[in-house]
């Protein structure tokens, strides 16, 4: 499923629409149709994996039995957010609390009113707004209104083969030109400067596109809500992606797994993929492990030789950028404020370690610390353990220069759209994936730069109309 268009999509649900959402079931139950308990919280999470499902039902009942408060968790997909909560708006059973939601869905839930604003400023006072990152609480803000409580981050990186680039001469890519120059040089002997995404129907090919265009100060639209994708700015990254995808890449349909799986057998010197990557790097999930002929005998050679790059900069931007995706906890209208409340500053304090110990890689925290300790929550961090198959904390694997980076980076996130006043639309944008498409006909050689500007710029008005009708 994708989400709805427009606001006015989800206000204009259909029975049929209705019959498929309450259809869906996770983890053996849904959330539509269900009769609220007055001493139980709903609390939906977008950690829907088994092992994430039963490592929050524990963090949850420590909480229980702490407070005395119950809590029904019930794990949801992240495509299926839009219609469970039509569904859920229909019924009136609409969840608590909702966790681990994204900046998109964020600023979609509070275009619907939904978010009990007035609870989420109350927690974030009560923890401290100092004690999360600047760029967290600007990003999950709307002027004064805390929108969510924001939880972690994960960063889109540029991991890059060290030993190549030394032997090449080459400078890390931490620049267009670095990346480009890069890109040409390494493509040789078999093997591809670059492993970039072009997959249509992923948002992860949308991610890939916006770490680069952040980069150069591309963004999706101005202050005045006109998108901008044709601007000079966003021409050098259509320019730079269409080259490194036809130049520097493997031709065809370039995907999450394959991109991954190409720089793990050694045949990419460089991929941009999240921080999620990092436990796979070093070899700690059997099922997604680096294949390559030296990783035979050393699980961890390829984390050893490997650099990562958290900012890169462009010609239009020298001070450069950090894309990546902030989740958070945000209550909504109808919770009972005083226990929502209570369950959030449990999950952001004593149950908080615990939540980032699902999958630390891709769960920096942006809440530091507390009061009595600004660097509690980030020195717990470093301490856990990543991997599913063998678990070692990422420090036994990085060098402290690489987990400096990673601590980091979450504090300068920076995202399209929001900063501009228009957040709302990057949820129907998401859904449509038109920069997804217009890169896949890119790489592909249907489209040129110039053409892939026009049609993004294009189809993204098009996007913005019907949103806004």
């Amino acid at each position: 499923m994708s989400a709805p268009k427009s606001r006015r999509g989800l206000r204009a649900v259909t029975c049929a629409v209705m019959a498929t959402a309450v259809a869906v079931g996770t983890v053996g139950c849904t959330p539509a149709a269900q009769d609220h308990d007055d001493d139980t919280l709903t609390v939906w999470s977008l950690e829907n994996l088994p092992d994430r499902v039963a490592a929050t039902r524990a963090n949850l009942d420590r909480f229980t039995k702490e407070t005395g408060i119950h809590v029904k968790l019930v794990a949801v997909d992240e495509t299926q957010i839009p219609q469970l909560l039509q569904s859920a708006v229909l019924s009136g059973d609409l969840p608590d609390v909702i966790g681990a939601l994204p900046l998109a869905y964020v600023r979609e839930i509070d275009d619907l009113d939904l978010i009990d604003t007035a609870t989420t400023d109350g927690i974030v006072k009560d923890l401290g707004a100092k004690t999360f990152d600047a760029s967290a609480m600007t990003l999950t803000s709307d002027g004064d209104r805390h929108l969510s409580v924001p939880s972690d981050a994960w960063s889109q990186i540029v991991v890059y083969r060290k030993d190549l680039f030394a032997q090449a001469g080459l400078e890390p890519p931490t620049t267009y030109e670095a990346i480009a120059k890069a890109a040409h040089k390494l493509t040789a002997d078999g093997r591809f400067g670059i492993t970039l995404a072009t997959d249509p129907t992923d948002q992860f090919t949308t991610q890939t596109f916006e770490a680069l265009a952040l980069s150069n100060g591309c963004q999706l639209v101005d202050s005045s809500g006109n998108v901008t994708l044709d601007s000079p700015q966003c021409q050098k990254t259509w320019d730079l992606y269409g080259d490194l995808a036809t130049k520097g890449s493997p031709r065809g349909t370039q995907s999450v797994d394959s991109t991954r799986a190409t720089y793990f057998d050694g045949g990419a010197a460089m991929v941009v993929w999240s921080t999620f990557l990092l436990d796979e790097l070093a070899g700690l999930r059997n099922d997604a492990a680096p294949a390559c002929r030296e990783c035979a005998d050393d699980p961890q050679w390829l984390a050893e030789h490997s650099g990562i790059v958290t900012g890169m900069s462009g010609p239009d931007n020298p001070q450069g950028s950090t894309y990546g995706e902030i989740t958070s906890w945000t209550v909504l209208q109808g919770a009972d404020p005083g226990r929502a409340s209570r369950l959030v500053k449990y999950m952001m304090s004593d149950g908080y370690p615990d939540w980032l110990g699902m999958a630390p890689e891709g769960k920096v925290p942006v809440r530091t610390g507390d009061a009595e300790d600004p660097h509690r929550f980030i020195n717990a961090w470093e301490k856990l353990e990543a991997g599913v198959d063998t678990k070692k904390p990422l420090s036994d694997i990085y060098d402290s220069k690489t987990m400096q980076q990673l601590t980091v980076a979450p504090g300068k996130i920076d995202s399209w759209a929001i900063p501009q006043g228009q957040g709302q639309l990057l949820g129907p944008v998401a859904a449509q994936l038109p920069i997804a498409k217009t890169a896949s006909e890119l790489a592909s050689g249907q489209l040129t730069s110039r053409e892939a500007a026009q049609q993004a710029q294009r189809e993204v008005e098009d996007i913005q109309k019907e949103s806004d009708r």
